[in-house]
């Protein structure tokens, strides 16, 4: 096995051994190798689609990175239909329905899993 080193913030890495003792992980290697696992079978799952799709996009920021997500998601709006925003504790949550090509599902859904200040991108494909 390899091993690679990561960087993290304080608070990060506060949540991630908060998440480690909830989930039963007996150490931080296993879990962030779980959390790896788990980005790649979300990905492949994405790429095993073609065509025209419809798909539903769970995503959660800071709601100080409203104007920075906002921005991003206009450069999609020939593919978003719908979306319901909430607001919760300086953290926002948007629903998005997209109906578009497989391709640009999958640039959206790559962008905002490496854009700054996005917290989670869940991705149902209908």
């Amino acid at each position: 096995m390899e091993i690679i080193s990561v960087s993290l913030d304080k608070e990060t890495l506060k949540e991630l051994e908060k998440t480690q003792e909830k989930l039963g992980f007996k150490n931080r290697s296993k879990l962030l190798r779980a959390a790896v696992s788990s980005l790649i079978n979300e990905y492949h799952a994405l790429e095993s689609i073609r065509g025209h799709t419809d798909a539903v996009f769970l995503v959660t920021y800071k709601d100080s990175d409203a104007h920075r997500i906002s921005d991003l998601l206009h450069g999609f709006e020939d593919c978003i239909k719908t979306t319901v925003h909430q607001h919760h504790v300086g953290i926002c949550l948007e629903v998005l329905i997209l109906c578009a090509e497989a391709s640009r599902i999958r640039e959206l859904f790559g962008l905002l899993k490496k854009t700054k200040g996005v917290r989670s991108v869940r991705c149902s494909v209908l």
